[in-house]
């Protein structure tokens, strides 16, 4: 029964993470289907391209949400940090490859944050402040999601080795961080070749 509720509420996650905010919202907006601009990824940064910033805010905000709702949902049903850690995964594997929207999704950083700022507020709020830090220096969104992936499992680690945090959150991170990799290879290829778009503003 117990590996059954971890199943359960596992596939949850991951139907909070496909809920297709950027997609609704650009919809919504435009009267457009995201997947057909730009990059075609329903994240915060292609919403921004197609729709204007304001519904990028309001496409990342909800995106943040659904990480953040589906760790307390595991919270409050599993009561453990490797469950977690699994539903925060599966809400990321979920916002990258929607069943929504036939396997597409976003990059899933701002999921990611939601996840984090649920298994620890000051680490997403650095992370936050990290990733604004590298779009406003570089004014690539790719590099600060990359950012973000690499720095998250890493202060989780210090954290669990010095300041008893517990160890599954660095788990969390290194899982996270490369799903968030995988769904940016094509950027790392035109950030190696020097054809990345940066943003404007």
């Amino acid at each position: 029964m117990e590996i059954l509720r971890y199943v359960i509420v596992i596939a949850l996650g991951y139907l909070i993470g496909s809920i297709p905010v950027g997609y609704l919202v650009v919809k919504l907006v435009k009267g457009t289907d995201i997947r057909q601009h730009g990059s075609g990824r329903t994240g915060g940064t292609n919403v921004w391209r197609a729709a204007g910033l304001w519904p990028a805010i309001l496409t990342a905000a909800g995106d943040f949400l659904k990480g953040l709702s589906a760790v307390l949902i595991a919270r409050a049903l599993l009561g453990s940090s490797v469950g977690e850690v699994l539903v925060g995964v599966a809400a990321v594997v979920g916002h990258n490859w929607s069943v929504f929207l036939g396997w597409r999704g976003g990059a899933g950083t701002a999921t990611n944050l939601g996840v984090i700022s649920a298994l620890s507020f000051p680490v997403a709020l650095a992370l936050s402040g990290a990733g604004l830090l590298v779009i406003v220096i570089s004014r690539y969104a790719s590099v600060a999601s990359l950012a973000v992936a690499a720095l998250a499992p890493a202060i989780f680690l210090g954290l669990a080795l010095f300041a008893h945090r517990p160890l599954p959150h660095a788990l969390y991170g290194l899982l996270a961080g490369a799903i968030v990799v995988l769904a940016l290879r094509r950027n790392i290829v035109r950030l190696l070749a020097g054809t990345e778009r940066r943003l404007s503003y």
